[in-house]
């Protein structure tokens, strides 16, 4: 068998691993590697649209591999398009960015294997992001199309119509599924979002790969199932990650939900919350804490949609939130606003709503006629009422809302590059500017710290190990004393 490591070697993210056996082969994830591509793009310095391969290769942010991807990008750039794809599939061990950003630019005939959870975050990250497109299908580019004019005379126009749809194989848990060469299944692990999976992996090899994993957060227990699982499996290969093999275990989820709580029912003011929004486990960690102090969530438009997906799948009715409504466009939902109607200035908030809809997005629109909607004035009037999620990229609706003497509790990992640290000193000038001093960091990781993975390797005892997703590969060599091969990703 054949290791590959494209990514994930002396970083933290970036997975994309291939394993060959007997001619065939399979993806371990296909995500961006942000510490490549933060070298040379930003917010507003983005690879082109018309070649984004070929910028991403030409800056080693992805590899060269005929065969692997789509083939208006390849053909675009005058090289061959394969008659068969690279590898059978792509399993997908979380819908995190730096494990699937990269999938939008694979061929349209390779398969992409994820559990529900996952296919539904991705499916949040496509309607709703103008960023992250193409992942569950993909619209060709560089088409033509004819078009007839009134002369009777033809010509031809962009065809912008083309939709693909991907093969996408939904899997269950620890069921197992044939695929080429290999018999794959999924293990429901613990991490910072719906449907993380490990997989085991059978062919001339036994792989155990965890994908990211951690063992204090309101799923633990799948986790421990993975570990048990696994040590029956008795690998040859594990590939894990070690994200904080360096530090200490982190804090427990429910901690995050009684410190919050205690907040929440102290403070008389507006409590604000940030963070990660696909982090679900995060998300009911602050609405049960809105439910100790007899508040209400009220939850950001791409928040609202993703709880719309995932209702009936344990977590809360979007029903039971207040879906927050910020000013678009020309703000015409400000009870203050006044425009120009037939010549006359007047009210906003007299036309008719038709009016308003078109400030939105057409996802967005579906959420305005709620009856759980609030807006700026809401948690002015009454700002007691409401946990407010508010992401830093929104922290522009402050200027409506005046929250001064507002508490602020960011769930979020603390900045580790310099980006981040820029992001961190704005996000403190904001708080100070409108008079927020009340600040609190509560944050429960993803990532099992050092004592849980070692007891997660030892309890597996795997034959071999492969450290990735760690800046700290060193710490594994203690397993070579204890009869563990820990093998080197970068050759």
């Amino acid at each position: 068998m054949d290791f590959r490591f494209y990514g994930g070697v002396d970083e933290i993210g970036g997975n994309r691993i291939e394993v060959s056996c007997n001619g065939d082969g399979i993806f371990l994830d296909f995500g961006k590697r942000f510490n490549i591509e933060n070298l040379y793009f930003d917010e507003f310095l983005q690879p082109r649209s018309f070649s984004g391969i070929a910028d991403l290769i030409e800056l080693e942010a992805l590899p060269w591999i005929p065969g692997l991807y789509r083939e208006d990008q390849v053909r675009y750039l005058g090289m061959r398009f394969e008659d068969e794809p690279a590898v059978s599939g792509i399993l997908l061990s979380h819908p995190h960015l730096d494990h699937a950003g990269c999938l939008k630019y694979i061929r349209h005939d390779i398969p992409f294997y994820m559990t529900e959870e996952s296919f539904l975050i991705l499916k949040a990250i496509e309607d709703t992001s103008t960023l992250s497109s193409d992942l569950l299908h993909y619209k060709p580019k560089f088409h033509f199309k004819e078009k007839k004019r009134k002369t009777g005379n033809t010509s031809h126009m962009r065809d912008k119509n083309i939709k693909i749809e991907r093969p996408i194989k939904l899997l269950e848990p620890y069921k197992a599924e044939d695929l080429g060469e290999f018999e794959i299944t999924q293990a429901p692990v613990d991490h910072s979002v719906p449907g993380s999976c490990a997989y085991l992996i059978e062919s001339e090899e036994a792989i155990v790969y965890t994908g990211d994993i951690r063992f204090r957060g309101r799923r633990d227990q799948e986790s421990r199932k993975f570990v048990k699982k696994a040590r029956k499996f008795s690998p040859t290969i594990m590939i894990t990650e070690g994200t904080r093999i360096d530090q200490d275990n982190s804090t427990f989820e429910e901690d995050i939900e009684r410190r919050t709580s205690d907040i929440a029912v102290n403070h008389r003011g507006l409590v604000i919350i940030n963070y990660p929004i696909r982090d679900l486990d995060r998300f009911l960690t602050f609405y049960r804490a809105a439910e100790n102090s007899d508040r209400t969530l009220a939850v950001s438009l791409k928040q609202a949609y993703i709880i719309k997906l995932f209702e009936g799948l344990g977590y809360p009715w979007l029903r039971d939130l207040a879906v927050y409504i910020p000013r678009r466009n020309w703000g015409l939902i400000a009870e203050d606003a006044f425009v120009c109607f037939d010549g006359e200035w007047i009210p906003a908030a007299d036309l008719p709503e038709e009016y308003m809809e078109q400030d939105y997005r057409g996802w967005e629109r579906a959420f305005l006629e709620l009856d759980n909607t609030i807006t700026c004035r809401d948690l002015r009037e009454e700002p007691e009422e409401y946990l407010f999620q508010c992401d830093y990229f929104e922290f522009k609706e402050f200027i409506d809302i005046k929250p001064e003497g507002a508490a602020y509790i960011k769930s979020k990992t603390e900045p580790f590059n310099e980006e981040m640290e820029i992001d961190a000193e704005r996000e403190s000038n904001w708080l100070r500017h409108f008079g927020i001093y009340q600040y609190r960091r509560f944050h429960s990781s993803g990532h099992a710290g050092r004592s849980d993975l070692m007891g997660m390797i030892r309890d597996i005892e795997p034959e071999s190990i492969y450290p990735i997703h760690t800046r700290n590969r060193e710490e594994f060599l203690i397993f070579e004393d204890e009869g563990i091969r820990v093998l080197d990703p970068a050759q």
